[in-house]
This record gives C-alpha cells, sequence and structure tokens, in this order.
C-alpha cells in the first residue's frame, strides 16, 4: 500500500515539474511540522524513471492521436478539393462537347451554348484595347497609385504600399498593366532558361491562391524581387483566396519593372473556365463593375501567354503540376502556348474528320433530337457512369503510357470516377472506341490521328495537371479527373533525357509547405499557408544557389491560432472538414438512402458499420476512412449497428425549394456551383440579375446535362419562388441563399 502511494505521490511530483509548476510536493511542505516522526522519504531512482516512462507513453500516445485526426482531416479536405476539381473537368467537357458539336449535328442550336464558353475571340485589336484604356479617365478624388509607363521602383513600391492599405487600383492602369504584361510575354519562349551565376541564389514560390499576405510575408522575410534577388513563382496566384487581383497586379509590375529577374510560370488556374468556379472572375466583377468584363478578356490572353517551364543552370526543371511519359521539353518549346486558352478545352474538332463505328447507328438516331433525350432515367446514368468506370479501370491498370486524361469531349473519362474502384464486371473494354457522352446515350466513335494542336493541348495539361506518386509507371490522374500520375521511372528517363538532376512543381498542398519523393528527384513547393483552414498548413519557399542544394524556408500567417493550443488548431480543422463531408452526404442523400435501403432488408433504419462504410464510399467515392469518421457523421443503434438517417440530421435546406420533381432540391444544391457558374456566363450586363426566359434556357440545357425532367411551367413556378424580393429577376444572391444548407448544430451556438 505504502509502496503504491509513493508511487502516485512521486507521478504528480514528476508531472507537475515537467508541465511547469515549479514546485514539488514536498518543497510546498517544507518548513512544516510533519505527520510522521521518522524522516521523509524521497522516491527511489528506479521508482521516479517510471513514472518518468508513463508520462512519455502517455504524451506519446496523445500525440499520435492528434497526429491521426489531423491526417484525416487533411485527407477529407484533399479529397472534397479535388472531387470539386473533377467536377469543373466534366461541366466543361460537357458545354464544349455541346459547343464544338451540337450545331453541326442539329442545324439548329440555341444561342445559349453559341456564347458558353467562346470568349477565346478576341473583339479588340491591340491599337483598339490602348485606346479603349486611354480614354478611361481617372477623377481627381481617386487616392490610389497612378502608374506611369514604363514602371519605375517607385510605382511598385507606391503599388506595394496602396495594396498593404487595401486601396484598389483604377481600372485604367489595370489595363494598361495587363496590355504591357501581354506585349512583354507575347516576346517570351515557353521554356524560360536561367542562370545562377548573375545571383547568389534563385528563389521558387508555389501556388499562392489569392493569399495576398503570404506573398507579402515572403517579400517581408526574403526581399522583394530585384537584380540581386530573383524571384520564379509557379502558378497558381488566383483563385480560392480575396486577393487574387492584388497578387496579379503585384506579379505583374515586378515582371515589366525586372523582366531578367521575376519569372512567372502558368498553372492550372490560369485558365478562365476555372476562374469561374474558383472564384476570381467573380472577384474581378466586384472589384471593377464597369470595365470588368475587359479586364478579364485581357486576362485570359495574358495567362495564355505565360511561360509553361522554367530551366536553371540546365539542371533543375521548374514546372506548375508535373510530367507524364510523353513530355518533351524540345518539343514544348516549338508550340503556340497562346492557342490553349483554356487546358480544359480539347481543340477543336468536326465529327466530319472522325468515322462513326458501325455500331453508332442507335447513338445517331437518338443525337437528332438532344433535349428530348434529356429524360434519362437514375438506371440510364448509372450505367453510363459504370460503363465509363469500367473503360477507366482498364486503362488505369493497364502498364502503358498514358496521355493526358483531362475530361474532355471527345474522350471517355468525362464520367470517369474519381476513385479506380474495381467493379465486380467483366465487360469487355472496345479498343480503338471512344465511348464520347452525348446526353443519355454514348456514340462509338474510331479515334482518327492526333493533330498537332492536339498533340501540343496534351503537353500542355500534362504540365499543369500531373502529380507524382510512388509507384512506377504512367496513368490517369482519376483523383483530379486531368493529367496523370508519375512515377519514379518516369521522372529519372526525363531528367536522364535532357541532362537534368532535379524536378521542383507546385499544384499540391502539404501540411509542410514541401515534400521531397522520388529519391529526392521531385520537390513540391507550395506558398498558399492555411489553405483548408486556419492552421491547416504552412506555406514555404525554396532558393537554390550555384550549387543547387535547396534550402527551404517555412512560414505560417496566423492571427488567431496563435494562442491556440495544438489540440485546439486541430479541433478547429477538424471541425471545418466534418461540416464539408456533412454537406456531401446531404448532397447525395437519394443515392445514399437508396443504397442503405439495399442493406436493410427488413426495414430496421439501421445496417452493419462495414454496409455503411462501403455504401458511403460506394457513393461518394472520396476514399476516405469511413469506419473512423463513423462517430463524427452517425450515431450506433442499441444493437450496435449504425442509424443510417442520422447522417443527414446535423444539415438542412437554408430555404424551402419547390419539389417540382422528386428529389429536385437535392439535385440544385447539389450543382448550385455549376448553375452559378452558367449564369455568369449569361449575365452579359454585369447586373447579377437574369431574367427568366435566361433561367428557362439555362434549365433547358442543364436539364440535357443532368437528365432531370423539369417543363417550363415547372420552371417558372420556381423561379417565382426563388425570386424573394418580387422583382421579377432573379440575382445571384437569392439563388445560392436558396441552394444553401444550414448546419444545426451552428444555429444552437448562434
Amino acid at each position: 500500500m505504502l509502496l503504491n502511494e509513493t508511487r502516485i505521490a512521486s507521478y504528480f511530483q514528476i508531472q507537475a515539474m515537467i508541465m511547469g509548476c515549479g514546485t514539488s510536493i514536498e518543497t510546498e511542505n517544507q518548513g512544516k511540522p510533519s505527520a510522521a516522526d521518522g524522516p521523509s522519504k524521497n522516491p527511489s531512482p528506479a521508482l521516479t524513471m517510471k513514472a518518468a516512462i508513463l508520462i512519455q507513453r502517455w504524451y506519446r500516445r496523445y500525440i499520435a492521436q492528434l497526429e491521426m485526426r489531423r491526417r484525416c482531416t487533411w485527407n477529407i479536405f484533399q479529397s472534397i478539393e479535388y472531387a470539386g476539381e473533377q467536377d469543373q473537368l466534366q461541366l466543361s467537357s460537357f458545354f464544349t462537347f455541346m459547343l464544338d458539336n451540337f450545331t453541326h449535328l442539329n442545324g439548329n442550336g440555341p444561342d445559349l451554348i453559341s456564347h458558353l464558353l467562346d470568349s477565346v475571340v478576341e473583339p479588340w485589336t491591340e491599337e483598339g484595347r490602348q485606346a479603349k484604356y486611354e480614354q478611361i479617365s481617372v477623377p481627381e478624388s481617386y487616392t490610389g497609385p497612378r502608374l506611369t509607363f514604363p514602371l519605375s521602383t517607385t510605382d511598385a513600391n507606391n503599388l506595394l504600399t496602396a495594396v498593404k492599405e487595401q486601396k484598389t487600383l483604377h481600372a485604367r492602369y489595370v489595363l494598361q498593366l495587363l496590355h504591357e504584361t501581354k506585349k512583354f510575354l507575347k516576346q517570351m519562349p515557353n521554356v524560360i532558361y536561367l542562370s545562377t551565376a548573375y545571383a547568389k541564389e534563385i528563389t521558387i514560390c508555389g501556388d499562392l491562391h489569392g493569399r495576398l499576405d503570404d506573398l507579402l510575408l515572403i517579400f517581408y522575410k526574403n526581399g522583394l524581387p530585384s537584380a540581386e534577388n530573383p524571384y520564379i513563382f509557379n502558378g497558381d496566384f488566383v483563385d480560392r483566396g480575396k486577393k487574387s487581383m492584388e497578387i496579379v497586379i503585384i506579379l505583374f509590375a515586378f515582371l515589366l519593372l525586372y523582366p531578367d529577374h521575376m519569372h512567372l510560370n502558368r498553372g492550372n488556374h490560369e485558365d478562365h473556365i476555372m476562374n469561374l468556379r474558383y472564384g476570381f472572375t467573380k472577384e474581378v466583377m466586384q472589384k471593377y463593375k464597369t470595365h470588368g468584363r475587359d479586364i478579364l478578356k485581357l486576362l485570359q490572353d495574358v495567362f495564355s501567354l505565360l511561360p509553361i517551364a522554367t530551366v536553371i543552370d540546365n539542371k533543375v526543371l521548374v514546372v506548375h503540376g508535373g510530367i507524364s511519359d510523353r513530355t518533351d521539353l524540345d518539343f514544348l518549346s516549338t508550340i503556340e502556348r497562346y492557342k490553349v486558352k483554356s487546358a480544359l478545352r480539347l481543340p477543336r474538332c468536326s465529327l466530319e474528320q472522325l468515322e462513326l463505328g458501325a455500331g453508332t447507328r442507335q447513338g445517331r438516331a437518338q443525337l437528332g433530337s438532344p433535349y428530348s433525350q434529356g429524360r434519362a432515367s437514375r438506371s440510364t446514368r448509372k450505367r453510363k457512369g459504370y460503363l465509363a468506370r469500367q473503360s477507366s479501370c482498364s486503362s488505369t491498370s493497364s502498364s502503358s503510357s498514358s496521355s493526358s486524361s483531362l475530361c474532355s469531349p471527345c474522350i471517355s473519362s468525362l464520367n470517369t470516377p474519381r476513385r479506380n474502384t474495381p467493379s465486380p464486371c467483366n465487360l469487355p473494354s472496345p479498343s480503338g472506341v471512344l465511348q464520347v457522352p452525348f446526353l443519355d446515350s454514348f456514340v462509338s466513335i474510331a479515334p482518327p490521328e492526333p493533330t498537332r494542336e492536339e498533340l501540343e493541348w496534351r503537353q500542355v495539361v500534362d504540365i499543369l495537371w500531373s502529380d507524382p506518386k510512388i509507384q512506377n509507371g504512367c496513368t490517369p490522374n482519376t483523383f483530379r479527373g486531368g493529367g496523370c500520375y508519375f512515377g519514379p521511372d518516369v521522372t529519372q528517363n526525363l531528367l536522364e533525357k535532357h541532362g537534368l538532376k532535379l524536378l521542383i512543381r507546385s499544384h499540391e498542398c502539404k501540411q509542410e509547405g514541401y515534400e521531397i519523393c522520388h529519391d529526392g528527384q521531385v520537390i513540391t513547393i507550395f506558398s498558399a499557408s492555411n489553405y483548408y483552414e486556419e492552421g491547416s498548413n504552412r506555406g514555404a519557399y525554396v532558393k537554390l544557389g550555384p550549387g543547387l542544394v535547396p534550402r527551404f524556408f517555412q512560414y505560417q500567417v496566423s492571427r488567431s491560432t496563435r494562442k491556440l493550443t495544438l489540440q485546439q488548431r486541430v479541433n478547429v480543422a477538424e471541425g471545418s472538414a466534418l461540416k464539408a463531408l456533412q454537406e456531401k452526404l446531404y448532397a447525395h442523400r437519394s443515392e445514399l438512402m437508396t443504397a442503405f435501403q439495399q442493406y436493410d432488408e427488413n426495414n430496421t433504419g439501421s445496417i452493419s458499420i462495414g454496409d455503411w462504410a462501403q455504401v458511403v464510399e460506394s457513393v461518394l467515392r472520396l476514399d476516405l476512412p469511413w469506419r473512423t469518421l463513423r462517430p463524427r457523421l452517425a450515431r450506433l443503434a442499441p444493437d450496435g449497428s449504425v442509424d443510417y438517417e442520422s447522417c443527414f440530421e446535423d444539415v438542412s435546406p437554408g430555404q424551402p425549394v419547390p419539389q417540382v420533381t422528386p428529389n429536385f432540391a437535392e439535385t440544385l444544391y447539389r450543382y448550385r456551383t455549376d448553375l452559378e457558374i452558367i449564369f455568369n456566363i449569361m449575365d452579359k450586363d454585369n447586373s447579377g440579375l437574369i431574367s427568366i426566359e435566361e433561367f428557362r434556357q439555362t434549365w433547358r440545357l442543364f436539364n440535357s446535362h443532368l437528365g432531370v425532367d423539369v417543363d417550363d411551367h415547372a420552371i417558372d413556378e420556381m423561379a417565382r419562388i426563388i425570386d424573394f424580393n418580387k422583382d421579377g429577376s432573379i440575382d445571384f444572391n437569392e439563388f445560392l441563399e436558396a441552394f444553401r444548407v444550414v448546419h444545426k448544430l451552428d444555429v444552437k451556438e448562434q
């Protein structure tokens, strides 16, 4: 008994000392009369060591649990992010196919199709653009910076100061800055070759994604760009963050100021179609309402002229995404990069050049009336997705090389799932035949020889979208939906072919801001800290000197998280990730319920944990540890099974939406981002409003995409209900409010 008490006392004594209490039990009792006549006994060294080992074990277990939660949170964020990118690719593919082939097949395509994605037409000549911005007057009341060209160091410093003070650069200077940047980039090659002989070190930065604070922190820690301090910014300057326009302005200003020492590579988000979904287009229109369209058109040209790659000392290749087994720097140097306005759009091809196979008669007959064929049943859509999964699995398992797997209108991966889930069916995948999705049918087309334009496009897509993997080989990147996964052998072959030693890329968020893989031959650098949530990750940049030995510098822009403990930071990030996951579950409620009920033969409302996890993964395809996440998403029934309806209890619609068809509100919520993209394209006058007729045209097209049968009367009724302020038009705020979900726990806290 005395021995146990001594152990306990020793345990708490050491714990108090480790936790910083500063005094031990015996110190507090010093000077006081002892209850025992005999002298006090100190614990033996052996007992003290045992207590220390117990505390160490407890602490390691505690840190391991936090790390497991942090990694699980990270996987949730990343899976949902890549799922959104694949949704964007699929929507773009559908629109592109309609734009390229709809009128040709039917002869009477609606006006809506003709301008959905055709913003690549240049309405202004160089002289016209210059005359346009010169005609814009700057009022005397304007307090922001006034730029003169060619830019001086004073102009750049004034610009930085204005941005820090949250002043908006006038549209006249924005257009002029973009005009000058475009003229400069036209003279630049596709691949830039640099040398460290002229500077001590070159700094390479990764994705910024509109995080202005990260850019300013980099400049504060590392210095401004100059002849003595050259920079490479490796793409993805815009989208997601709220200060993308400010970042673009600063980077372009320093590019013009130090053209030999400031270098910008193109990323996959320097793309006007990506900008529609991920916020940059909306940001520009909000900040420059009058001249927003002109700014966006000029930005589209500038983005397409950004160099594709940079080579340092003929030894280090810097690209945004990665490579494939078909990447050829010599060929890449010869392409006309400005033609790839968007990597999401395959170069235009006419069906006249394609030889329709013998099995296309049925598909051809169905193509005759596209809108009438939009009423695909759920089973038909599942069957289409199922066939696409078969094609994806066969192509992925193949050891042969992969061209770009970007979802495009002329390849079979439009409905490719986010994961290569094995399928129980052994249906053969036809070789040498493309399965082209069109509404609720598939058209089999004999693949033609790729044109020069298509080969160039594939090279660009692989550079902008690819990711490294641990395994050897090169396979389609079905996780993102575009580019490929390249293994260590692919990296080794490319480096040896071109006499290189190192590949530096970005494109992927890393918890520490950087990552080294492929036996030290590939470095991923990511410069946007707090990318998913406050405290979720660090940002980093890397410096290379003449010895080409990388030196990494990490940082984290933090305002609120500095005062939080590690556990509190994990709790904040985990809570945000779980909310996003609950919204995903809600968006697929009908599919999940149907699948749950197939396992619930006795209609008990509950199924086993294994069945629950299998159903959720089969529907969402996010490749997450659902058994581990189950306690945070669904509760158990008394018998230990999962009450599957409890998955949807914590979220509810923000506004009641008319159920013109079964599960209509759920469908609208799931595709609300896609609909907003269409609305943004249709809003020609930048008013933020669309008429009922435009709303009806939008739904006719989108019904074809979704296979949802909604007649004009139902659309008009839905528009009337969504028009909350009853002004006869629908604005984006009303639309988004109608398809927003509310987390019940948040309401209770409020």
